[in-house]
């Protein structure tokens, strides 16, 4: 069978009428693709949130107000930014019979207050406008920069450490793309590999992947447009399965299954992804607990600059950012400079002292290109392995 994918920014019908002919047309020159099993068939998917109206109305003016709100909630620290908001409509046809469409919203508050001395991050993400508080974004922020300054050096080696939301939603994005995804279990990457229906986490984790869940950003169906299916990735530390399209389903040859992750056309190198992870709760009531039960080690806000060093041992490397601090005696303690930590995912959930009793949606678009609203749903957790291998330098700009 012949493929061939071409995109357009001409939505009117003779634009997408002559985008269809242009795909045609280069389908009849393509090579045959032995691995694509053809357009999906037809099928109704579930009914979801995940559109709001007060949100699609709100336009330039409304949007300014909300950041100038964030900007005032600053005090003397200078804070840096945005407040974004938006209407995604999706679609998908096919000759198969396949039409189903989702209009969907989604807003953002980030802030980042930070001066020569000191550096603090927070957001805040739905797809209500209306529950999203700005100033109170900036405000975390400013306090977490605040409480940066004067930061120490540490030792290189291996700490226990409590992850906000933030760095821990962060930490299990780069881990997915390898090793939650049916590709990378195919192509034998993943971690997951050879070890389905094995204890490989600390019984306290359990993830998901959930498009149909209302706390995350509410997906209806794929890029194929085979309906989503909740899929329990990992359960009480038991591996159990992994995000499947078509292709990797056919492939597998053994009658699984498509779970409605098929991805964009710009990603479909990567293969099926998980794109609405979430995490159980525990019940740690704040992260001070956790600290409590960490009792010295390290207090970690937010990660950056993140790379998979070895996919199938689940290695990831990258710099703690905004808020690393020392934990003494079950206490948040002095601040620290940016950390650099190269952390296998599958050691640090391996013992897990704790996780909070909330979680909280970390979005994870990147903003740039088409605006697919996506994110990760996670609590603050506590785990005893998290190796710091170098430093960086002091919070601030």
């Amino acid at each position: 069978m012949q493929d061939s994918r071409r995109t357009t920014n001409r939505v009117e019908p003779d634009g997408l009428a002559e985008l269809a002919r242009r795909a045609a047309e280069a389908a009849e020159s393509a090579p045959p693709d032995d691995k694509f099993p053809g357009l999906a068939p037809p099928a109704e998917p579930a009914t979801v949130d995940g559109y709001d109206e007060e949100t699609a109305r709100l336009g330039p003016d409304e949007q300014a107000l909300l950041a100038a709100a964030a900007i005032e909630a600053g005090g003397d620290v200078p804070v840096y930014g945005f407040f974004t908001s938006a209407v995604t409509d999706l679609a998908i046809a096919s000759s198969t019979g396949v039409s189903v469409d989702q209009r969907m919203t989604d807003a953002t508050a980030l802030v980042v207050a930070a001066d020569d001395t000191g550096s603090g991050y927070a957001e805040q993400t739905a797809w209500r406008a209306g529950a999203i508080d700005p100033p109170a974004v900036t405000r975390e922020a400013a306090e977490k920069a605040e409480r940066t300054r004067d930061a120490r050096e540490i030792d290189r080696g291996v700490y226990r450490a409590v992850l906000e939301p933030y760095a821990f939603a962060e930490l299990l994005q780069y881990f997915s793309y390898d090793s939650l995804g049916a590709l990378g279990l195919l192509e034998e990457r993943s971690y997951l590999t050879g070890r389905l229906g094995q204890k490989v986490f600390d019984e306290k984790i359990s993830i998901a992947d959930d498009a149909l869940d209302s706390r995350g950003f509410p997906k209806a169906f794929d890029f194929e447009g085979t309906p989503k299916q909740r899929v329990q990735l990992v359960e009480h530390g038991v591996a159990r399965s992994v995000a499947w399209d078509r292709t990797t389903a056919a492939q597998a040859e053994d009658g699984t299954q498509s779970t409605g992750h098929a991805p964009p056309t710009e990603s479909r190198d990567w293969g099926p992804l998980p794109y609405a992870l979430s995490v159980a709760p525990g019940e740690a009531p704040a992260v001070e607990d956790l600290a409590q039960l960490v009792g010295d080690g390290l207090y970690i806000t937010r990660l950056h600059y993140l790379g998979v060093v070895h996919p199938r041992d689940g290695v990831v490397t990258g710099m703690t950012r905004d808020g690393t601090f020392r934990i003494r005696d079950g206490k948040i303690a002095e601040p620290l400079v940016n950390l650099r930590f190269t952390v296998a995912v599958p050691e640090f959930l391996q013992e897990v002292y704790g996780l909070t009793s909330e979680a909280a949606l970390v979005n994870s678009q990147s903003f740039y290109g088409e605006r697919y609203p996506y994110g990760v749903l996670v609590p603050a957790i506590a785990s005893a392995r998290f190796a710091i291998t170098g430093l960086g330098s002091k919070p601030g700009i």
